[in-house]
């Protein structure tokens, strides 16, 4: 059973930070704002976002989601770790982006989180040698936290995290990106919603 159209669960969803940490971030709408918009309601939300994103196969999401039915206080308890580890991870890579130190108390729970993530890493042999992949764990409800919790390292600790972004709108949208731009000058999450907006903002200045 999938739980709807993959197209349709894209569609809910952001994928062009760059970044799959990112992407995760950014399941908070206005996420620097005094209101933030939760993308991620329960457990079957954080589903469709892992299924969308490619973490989970239709089998897997279907399993997870019975086993979610039948515990649901587990699957609530793995939610609420799953949002921890989001907010984490936007504040470190906020931080970042504006040049501010780094908590060590938001460090430490994503390393947490890394370690129990990488304790289901293993090797896998494929008809092209072998590969990095996780282990098959049916019943693990916070499975699907595992390759963003190493999405956040690796990030972190590689040359790309300096050209991490956080959109520049004053109303405080928060949303995370990789700036791909040569000379680094991306300032918006995209030009169509927050840039267009700024430069309205500009031309009415302007015009007065």
């Amino acid at each position: 059973m999938v739980i709807v159209d993959q197209q349709q669960l894209r569609n809910n969803f952001d994928f062009e930070s760059g970044a799959l940490c990112l992407d995760f971030s950014n399941t908070s709408n206005w996420h620097a704002s005094p209101h933030p918009q939760e993308g991620l309601r329960t457990y079957l939300d954080l589903l469709g976002w892992a299924q969308a994103a490619g973490l989970l196969i239709p089998a897997q999401t279907s399993a997870l989601l019975e086993l979610a039915n039948q515990n649901p206080e587990a699957a609530q308890a793995s939610l609420d770790q799953a949002i921890d580890l989001r907010e984490v991870i936007y504040h470190l890579f906020s931080a970042y982006a504006a040049g501010r130190p780094l908590a060590q108390t938001d460090l430490d729970v994503l390393n947490r989180s890394l370690r129990q993530a990488l304790a289901h890493l293993q090797l896998r042999q494929t008809k092209a040698g072998l590969a990095l992949d996780w282990e098959d764990s049916p019943g693990a409800l916070e499975r699907i936290v595992w390759p963003v919790a190493r999405s956040a390292a690796e990030l972190l600790s590689s040359d790309l995290v300096n050209r991490v972004g956080e959109c520049q709108d004053d109303r405080g949208c928060g949303y995370l990106f990789l700036d791909t731009s040569r000379n680094r000058s991306r300032r918006w999450c995209s030009m169509e919603s927050c840039g267009n907006r700024a430069k309205a903002q500009r031309h009415y200045h302007r015009a007065r």
